[in-house]
């Protein structure tokens, strides 16, 4: 395996299977690809560690509400929020900086029961018409039915990098985290430990990165009925309402910066900048290679009908 000497870990040469059980013989080269890249990394001499624990913190340290106040329930001294989802509206709330790389982490307890037809997201977004954006959005369902989680990343205004994936768990029993690691070098999605996607810094392919344009970071709790469940075909319930999704964590470790910042002061000195952050470790590589063979439903870079070529960052990338 070639390794680029300028930076051997923002991307790796080679494309996935589609997802497989564990277990099966189709399984071997997803396994062989998790293996070699593990090696590959080994021999680059970098380490690689996990984010550092998020510190929960209340909600007005780092947030305030966006829109719809009165749909905002707090408890416990603003550590616990609930949002309320209604015929009538729904609500949101974001951070009160703008930041350029960091990790950010927000523990959710989804909507349970009947949610069809409902989204909530939890997304860093830059505030402009080529905007930069990373996403989680959980996409509602009917009763009894697994919960999917969409992530996508927009650069320049251009998405269209969307994948799916079941939780291997009920979101709506009990809190969750779910983080996002952004460095110059890759953007991590993580569910509680587990990364469930990576996209990695492939400039010089051609494709842009999110590295110059500070982000809000924005939740909310709304109806999308005309998109969320099936396609559209399941429309929300709205004898069911209202809908609540629950809050607690809100952890920013980031740098702040004026929205028209270019640059981040400390650039290179915080922790998520070290050596160590620039890949996975072999265990992260592991458990994300689990998610991609055992839970992920959808992912962009196999969609021969929307990419008849293979996007650029795909046909390199073996773990996104």
């Amino acid at each position: 395996m070639k390794i680029r000497k300028h930076n051997p870990l923002l991307c790796l040469l080679g494309q996935g299977n589609k997802p497989t059980k564990m277990g099966s013989s189709n399984s071997w080269p997803a396994m062989l690809v998790v293996i070699g890249i593990v090696v590959a990394a080994s021999a680059s001499g970098i380490t690689a560690a996990a984010p550092r624990k998020p510190i929960a913190v209340p909600f007005g340290r780092n947030y305030v509400p966006t829109w719809a106040f009165d749909h905002i329930k707090y408890y416990n001294g603003g550590s616990d929020i609930q949002l309320f989802l209604d015929k009538y509206t729904g609500t949101g709330f974001q951070s009160k900086g703008s930041y350029l790389f960091g990790h950010f982490s927000m523990d959710i307890k989804l909507v349970p029961g009947d949610s069809a037809g409902t989204v909530t997201a939890f997304y860093l977004s830059s505030q402009n018409s080529e905007h930069d954006e990373i996403d989680f959005e959980f996409l509602g369902n009917r009763s009894g039915q697994p919960y999917i989680l969409q992530t996508n990343v927009f650069t320049g205004g251009k998405g269209d990098r969307e994948q799916r994936i079941y939780l291997w768990f009920d979101p709506t029993q009990t809190y969750h985290s779910y983080s996002v690691l952004w460095n110059l070098y890759q953007i991590v999605f993580f569910v509680d430990d587990v990364p469930i996607r990576v996209f990695k810094n492939c400039k010089d392919l051609g494709v842009r990165f999110p590295f110059n344009q500070p982000m809000k970071l924005y939740s909310s709790l709304w109806n999308a009925d005309d998109w969320a469940t099936r396609g559209g075909l399941e429309k929300t319930d709205w004898s069911k309402a209202p809908f609540v999704a629950s809050y607690k964590g809100f952890h920013i470790d980031g740098c702040e910066a004026s929205v028209e910042a270019k640059f981040c002061a400390t650039q290179g000195t915080r922790w998520w900048d070290q050596r160590e952050f620039q890949d996975l470790d072999s265990m992260q590589y592991r458990r994300l290679a689990w998610v991609r063979q055992k839970y992920t439903i959808y992912n962009y870079c196999n969609d021969r009908s929307r990419y008849p070529a293979v996007p650029p960052e795909c046909k390199r990338d073996r773990d996104i």
